[in-house]
């Protein structure tokens, strides 16, 4: 069953000297590695600018735009029409009387609204967040759905009457809940209660004016955005609003070069989040053209920005990889929310700032983490992924990660998050069942992985083209005195992939003993795997009926053989799917060694 390796003293890690000179390396570094994106203000006239700095100030809206005039009562100026569509599923279970979030239901009569609720992450940014709002939409005709969104509503206003703190009054839950407000707000104002009516409008002034004075105090530059987007809105759609909105564009476009890398990834690395963020602005340019406005432009260019990079990371099955805590959200979510935000693009072959290589070979796909994890104060669910990698072969994932950390709190539980973020947890080296970049507790990651090489070319591979991708990692470096460096070559017709991990030691005194380490394939669902006589490799029979074979070879290691273990991986709603892996496992001297494998197709 084996297919032997090149033989070569070191067949994947070298390459001749001129290739060496025509493609030089890259050094991504924690900081650098998001170079932010620069954007200019929105281009005002002295007056204007003097405006925005007395609303800044605190001087009242209605002072600067009408200052002899009674204050107007808060009313809607126009009626927005989101191009965003919903799950419709969703919002059938709420008009049932349940909340359904990744695959849980709670009944809506048992849920506590309060700010000292204890809700999991995902029903915290659904309850307080109001983001069912756009789900009840897609279920059925306004008619139908004004009853389950009043009393929704009612239950929330009843259980937090003003703004305080706790979870309901973080920047980012008030941000969306505000958003979400004025885009639906025809399922919340429609019904014949005048009563309500008056206290919904209330309370969007009030929310209004919360972010004003505490946006700036948003837990990370995602929620911060989530925030001035509300505030821009409330600019637009409440009156008096003139010198609100000069106030939000001037500190979301601020904020969102804060967030965004020039190649347009967002600083948490996740594909989750940049899906958020695309959403907010798709929904914010509906506020602009429901007043007859034009977005600014800065704004228009950073939506453009947002979409290239996700797609980076999309499948042969048009669903996302698992990366940094994701999990394998579906195509038609990923089309429905690239069409409505207008940008046509293709996606970026190397989001050398993001992080994330990807080589599309005939009917495969690879995807590559080639950058250190995000700095702990911009991670929500950070993964300790460096150097892991993932494969397709048409609408078949072949090689993939666990993810879902995200979702914790639905099907996957809590209990398990910590361990879907380690780098066990992804197709990678692990050394000593260590992560190479510290997981810590709430999303957020510690010391390790502290730079990052990269090195991308095309050369030729048995008389084919192929695209060889080489990147080292320094996570081990610091415990181990080990520098893990990973080499992988894709053949341009997509029937092969070769892959070397090496262990290089890095450091003055070469230190002595040996380390246990295991190289973990997290194969894709749906998958039969069956090891060979002499361990050493593995057939895999996919449910189209193709088969590959992957073939492992070591050196300078004790052991090294072959296992197949469980694992699980998150699909696209959250609910967790049972898989197997494929590692290669034994000890290793501390003066390194190297471990070559290959992936390739059969039939």
């Amino acid at each position: 069953m084996a297919i032997p390796l090149a033989p070569s003293e070191e067949p994947l890690a070298r390459t001749d000297q001129a290739e060496e000179d025509a493609s030089p390396g890259a050094v991504i570094e924690p900081g650098r590695a998001l170079a932010l994106a620069e954007f200019a203000p929105v281009s005002l006239g002295a007056g204007e600018r003097l405006v925005r700095l007395a609303y800044r100030m605190g001087v009242p809206g209605s002072a600067l735009t009408s200052p002899f005039r009674k204050q107007a009562k808060p009313r809607l100026m126009a009626t927005v029409e989101s191009p965003l569509v919903g799950d419709r599923a969703t919002g059938v279970a709420l008009r049932a009387g349940h909340f359904l979030v990744h695959g849980v239901k709670a009944p809506i009569g048992q849920m506590d609204f309060t700010p000292s609720a204890k809700l999991t992450p995902p029903f915290e940014r659904t309850v307080h967040g109001f983001s069912w709002l756009c789900d009840l939409a897609a279920s059925a005709p306004r008619e139908q759905c004004t009853a389950t969104a009043e009393r929704l509503l009612v239950a929330w206003l009843e259980a937090n009457p003003k703004p305080g703190k706790g979870p309901a009054w973080k920047q980012g839950n008030a941000g969306h809940r505000l958003l979400n407000w004025f885009v639906y707000a025809p399922l919340l104002l429609s019904g014949p209660d005048k009563v309500l009516r008056g206290k919904v409008l209330g309370a969007m002034a009030h929310t209004a004016r919360w972010l004003d004075r505490n946006v700036g105090k948003a837990e990370d530059r995602l929620a911060e955005v989530a925030g001035w987007a509300a505030i821009t809105a409330a600019g637009l759609l409440l009156p008096d609003g003139g010198p609100r909105r000069l106030y939000g564009e001037g500190g979301l476009i601020r904020a969102l070069g804060d967030m965004v890398g020039d190649d347009g990834g967002i600083l948490s690395r996740s594909p989750l989040d940049q899906m958020e963020a695309i959403a907010l602005l798709v929904e914010l340019s509906a506020c602009y053209r429901a007043t007859r406005r034009d977005p600014p432009q800065a704004v228009e260019a950073m939506l453009a920005m947002l979409v290239p990079p996700l797609l980076a990371l999309l499948h042969g099955d048009g669903g996302l990889g698992n990366w940094q805590g994701s999990g394998a959200v579906k195509a038609d979510r990923i089309t429905a929310l690239i069409e409505a935000s207008g940008v046509r693009s293709r996606p970026l072959r190397e989001v050398r700032q993001w992080g994330y290589q990807r080589v599309a070979a005939g009917k495969s796909l690879l995807q590559f983490d080639t950058a250190p994890p995000p700095l702990a104060r911009h991670a929500r669910a950070g993964c300790a992924s460096t150097l892991a990698f993932e494969l397709s072969h048409g609408a078949q994932r072949l090689i993939v990660n666990c993810g879902g950390a995200a979702f914790a709190g639905g099907q996957i539980p809590v209990r398990i998050e910590q361990g879907l973020r380690a780098t066990a947890a992804h197709s990678t080296l692990v050394l000593d069942d260590v992560n190479s970049t510290a997981v810590l507790i709430n999303g957020k990651l510690g010391g390790g992985v502290g730079e990052v090489e990269v090195d991308r070319r095309t050369l030729e591979l048995d008389g084919a083209g192929a695209t060889r991708i080489e990147a080292s990692h320094d996570g081990y470096a610091g415990r181990y005195g080990l520098v893990h460096r990973r080499i992988l070559i894709m053949r341009d017709d997509g029937s092969e992939l070769r892959g070397e991990d090496v262990l290089v030691p890095v450091g003055r005194r070469g230190k002595r003993g040996k380390v246990g380490f295991a190289i973990r394939f997290h194969v894709g669902p749906g998958i039969e795997l069956g090891l060979s006589d002499n361990r050493k490799g593995a057939g895999l029979a996919l449910p189209d009926g193709s088969y590959w074979q992957f073939v492992s070879g070591a050196s300078g290691v004790d052991g090294g053989e072959l296992s197949i273990e469980e694992s699980l991986w998150s699909d696209g709603n959250g609910r967790p799917q049972p898989i197997q892996q494929l590692v290669i496992s034994g000890m290793v001297s501390r003066g390194g060694g190297n471990f070559s494998w290959l992936l390739k197709k059969m039939g």
